[in-house]
């Protein structure tokens, strides 16, 4: 069958115009944008930074291994934004995200911060999975909206332990601790950030040791500003009950201040152990208070380091940022890890197929100390998150309790200066 110069070079100019087009559409995969607001700068940058960190190494461990595969090979892209750590700035930043094709939301760290974008997600039809919050009243709100309809379904979840477990396992690991020590602290002085997340672990912990009546007591609970800059009154006041055991809710910036002026003011107690603090074990704090910081206990939910795999990761996250990967980055990185699966099984970003499928999330892969697969209940919160005792040992923090996430002994009392 013969074909004429014309012919041919029709059917070659149309063969070209497909190539050309089919070629880009090759080269650029579709994606799907999780959007995550984090404080990079302001008072608590540095925990910003790593959070944001720990996410985009998340996002990158996934599209190295292909992407959602059950969507084709669909990547995932992380877009940002910065809460400048202020309440305001972060609903207009989770705004702007969403108005700039965010699909998912994970994000933004302050408690407050996330009770503000919070129903902005839920109004939205935005699904958000919160990494790190342990304000129950967060997911508890948008769980009563849902059931008394005004909304038919729940977009926010929560994979970081309730202020209920935090509490409930700071007496429990308290009272373990100080029975495998053969010790008997009996007088314990509070002292918290008053803002949505020390008033709301504060509270907790108090009602945590009223229902489970240790044999140590609560003698003196101690509010002051988040923002505050000089500690001294409160640690006078706390000196003044004869404390064996200072328990302090801190942020990283008034963790120093504390820390620095119990040592200022020589207060001579048993130990410093938290009842579940974000500022006792920042590379920043580590270093600036050196052996001020040694022996301080933080029950704090934390990266199981017994896992060859977080081991793997930590170490990659340590050769990016310089940096001990931790809470701050542990927890963004599992809520990545989250979402894609929730991709995998349910096969679309679309918000109510993503979030049917997250309700039935049964998640084998986290990477933190937990009690069970990550899972989802009627509020919204994962049942199985848990918390760990840690202690500066060293200079660096390490899991000393439960037994079977122990890293290291545990020191305790620590001895005198």
């Amino acid at each position: 069958m013969s074909v004429t110069r014309r012919t041919f070079l029709r059917t070659a100019a149309l063969a070209a115009g497909v190539t050309a087009t089919a070629c880009p559409l090759r080269a650029q995969p579709r994606t799907i944008k999780v959007g995550a607001v984090f404080p990079v700068t302001g008072a608590m940058a540095e925990v910003g930074q790593d959070c944001r960190a720990g996410a985009q190494l998340a996002i990158d461990a996934i599209n190295a291994a292909g992407g959602i595969k059950a969507m084709g090979g669909t990547r995932m892209e992380l877009i940002t934004g910065d809460s400048q750590t202020r309440v305001e700035v972060a609903r207009a930043e989770a705004e702007r995200l969403i108005n700039g094709g965010a699909q998912i939301l994970t994000g933004a760290f302050h408690s407050a911060h996330i009770a503000t974008i919070a129903p902005l997600a839920q109004q939205r039809r935005v699904p958000y999975v919160i990494d790190i919050t342990a304000t129950d009243s967060i997911t508890a709100n948008i769980a009563k909206s849902v059931r008394e309809g005004q909304q038919k379904t729940q977009y926010v979840y929560r994979i970081f332990p309730s202020s209920g477990t935090f509490t409930r396992n700071a007496v429990r690991y308290m009272t373990e601790i100080f029975r495998a020590a053969n010790v008997s602290p009996r007088r314990v002085v509070v002292m918290y950030t008053n803002d949505l997340f020390g008033k709301t672990v504060a509270d907790g912990f108090v009602a945590a040791h009223k229902a489970m009546s240790p044999a140590f007591d609560i003698v003196q609970v101690i509010p002051y500003p988040e923002t505050a800059v000089d500690l001294s009154a409160e640690v006078t006041l706390a000196r003044s009950a004869k404390p064996d055991i200072i328990a302090p809710l801190t942020r990283p910036a008034t963790a120093i201040l504390l820390l620095e002026e119990l040592s200022r003011q020589r207060v001579d107690v048993m130990g410093v152990i938290s009842p579940g603090a974000p500022g006792l074990y920042e590379t920043r704090q580590i270093e600036q208070l050196k052996q001020r910081i040694e022996h301080v206990m933080d029950n704090v939910p934390w990266p199981n380091y017994r896992s060859a795999a977080v081991q793997k990761i930590a170490a990659e996250y340590t050769k990016r940022t310089g940096k001990l990967f931790d809470t701050s980055a542990s927890f963004t990185y599992e809520a990545i890890l989250v979402i894609a699966d929730a991709l995998e099984r349910g096969r679309s970003a679309e918000p109510d197929a993503f979030v049917d499928a997250l309700r039935q999330t049964s998640f084998a892969g986290g990477i933190n100390v937990a009690t069970g697969p990550i899972r989802f209940n009627e509020i919204g919160d994962n049942p199985n998150a848990s918390t760990a005792m840690i202690q500066i040992l060293g200079q660096k923090p390490r899991v000393v309790w439960p037994q079977e996430a122990a890293e290291q002994a545990f020191v305790f009392p620590r001895p005198k200066a």
